[in-house]
């Protein structure tokens, strides 16, 4: 049913010659792998997940360490939290299913680490080149190591000892933050202005609007939202229609 609903939507606003191979009409042939990145929120491993079968993997909150949905184990990754700039350095662990409305699940340990907003736990995803490795001797990487893990050609940062790490978060200035998602990119303005009132009209999904991104490229777009809750109900209306991989970013 959920195919026959979203076909029913691609014929009804022109798919066939607007957005659904926009990518084609600027797609590059590069013989290099691409390494992979995302935007976007972070599920915050709980044992209740797994209790509750929302996440398919158990790991241990004490450690680093991630789980992503279809990079392989081994992948290094940079997990950013761009209201700060703290990052971490870290291989994924193993594959794991979970809500596609997160990017990755981390354990708590990284969590506290990046100092992320648990109401808003929004990272940004880079794919690492593996080159090199060095221990980070000292606990706060991201005071007196921040520098030399920017400017030094590695890919993985092993911490020695991270008990240190302070959890005192109560009187942590919180910036006013608001997050776009990005439902499609369209080579017709009118391809994606149609698509955006059937939403409006047969879904109820309000707070749309395109923008014009480049003359062939026009962007619908589902937004703001002031949080992560108020974004969510959005986010699954529109993958139960069928829209998958939506990319959330903020501004």
């Amino acid at each position: 049913m959920k195919s026959k609903k979203i076909i029913c939507y691609i014929l009804l606003v022109g798919f066939l010659h607007s957005c659904a191979d926009y990518q084609k009409y600027n797609k590059k042939i590069v013989d290099e792998r691409k390494y992979f990145s995302s935007n976007g929120f972070a599920l915050i491993y709980d044992k209740k997940l797994f209790d509750d079968k929302i996440i398919n993997k158990k790991i241990n909150n004490e450690e680093i360490v991630i789980l992503h949905n279809f990079l392989k184990s081994n992948t290094l990754l940079k997990i950013t939290n761009p209201q700060n700039s703290k990052f971490v350095e870290v291989k994924v662990r193993k594959k794991s299913n979970y809500p596609k409305i997160f990017n990755i699940v981390i354990s708590k340990k990284i969590s506290l680490i990046l100092e992320l907003d648990e109401d808003n736990p929004y990272v940004e995803i880079v794919e690492k080149k593996k080159n090199k490795t060095f221990v980070a001797a000292e606990t706060n990487i991201f005071d007196e190591e921040i520098n030399v893990a920017e400017k030094a050609p590695v890919d993985v940062i092993q911490m020695d000892d991270l008990s240190s790490v302070s959890q005192n978060y109560a009187n942590k200035l919180k910036k006013d933050k608001k997050f776009i998602l990005v439902i499609n990119d369209f080579y017709y303005e009118e391809s994606a202005n149609n698509l955006k009132n059937l939403l409006v009209k047969n879904e109820k999904i309000s707070n749309l609007h395109v923008k014009k991104i480049t003359v062939k490229q026009h962007r619908l777009l589902a937004g703001p939202f002031k949080n992560f809750n108020a974004l969510k109900t959005t986010y699954i209306s529109l993958n139960n229609l069928g829209f998958e991989n939506l990319d959330i970013y903020s501004e």
